[in-house]
């Protein structure tokens, strides 16, 4: 079986991570993020791999409070980062009269393998980096006409579809988008799995507006 990715977890703030330690042991943290993680496709797809650094805080209770992607690399690699630490909360053993205020930065190491990555260049790579970002724009103009439809102009729509169709996006592109929302409410990120969700409404569908209902009331 293809090893999907090996996933590095580093903690910058020592001292931070000399007070507190996962539930789980050692390991635990690192072990709990290789068995969450859901490499996002396009950076699958591209080879795009690299560290992302999330900044973090816990309250006494080990619950996150707090936190942000001090350093990224792209959005979809750097949300992944993101909700993992978030999907943690809870998960954290602190001791009495732990300081809330400490930040613990998380480099976390995104590397594929057995994906051909190897022979792909480094200027083919960021071509799909441009690309990427190019596409992010056209995909937030969708977004946006969706969310305020009831503000749009007569024929607008056409030219939102045809947005629509430069990018790919079409029902199976959004079934995909569906299943990996599922597969984050079995994980217990009810909050990832809604953003999915409500990812596929704007961009003009229904096919996720059972799941909106049952989960994202």
């Amino acid at each position: 079986m293809k090893n999907l990715f090996t996933l590095c977890l580093l903690f910058c703030c020592s001292l931070a991570m000399a007070q507190v330690q996962f539930k789980s042991g050692k390991s635990g943290f690192v072990n709990f993020l290789r068995e969450n993680t859901i490499y996002p496709q396009f950076s699958k797809d591209n080879c795009i791999q690299g560290t992302v650094n999330v900044s973090f805080k816990l309250d006494a209770q080990g619950k996150v409070y707090f936190s942000k992607v001090s350093k990224g690399i792209l959005s979809d690699l750097d949300e992944e980062a993101l909700r993992l630490v978030r999907l943690s909360s809870g998960k954290w053993q602190v001791p009495a009269g732990y300081d809330t205020t400490v930040s613990i930065v998380a480099p976390v190491n995104f590397k594929l393998s057995g994906y051909n990555c190897e022979g792909k260049s480094s200027e083919a790579i960021q071509e799909a980096i441009r690309t990427y970002l190019a596409e992010e724009g056209l995909t937030n103009s969708v977004i946006n006409f969706y969310k305020n439809i009831d503000q749009a102009k007569p024929g607008q729509e056409v030219q939102i579809i045809a947005i629509k169709n430069q990018l790919g996006i079409d029902d199976e592109y959004l079934d995909d988008r569906i299943k990996m929302a599922l597969k984050k409410i079995k994980q217990g990120d009810k909050q990832g799995a809604c953003e999915d969700f409500l990812f596929v409404k704007y961009m003009g569908s229904k096919m996720a507006d059972d799941y909106l209902a049952k989960y994202c009331k």
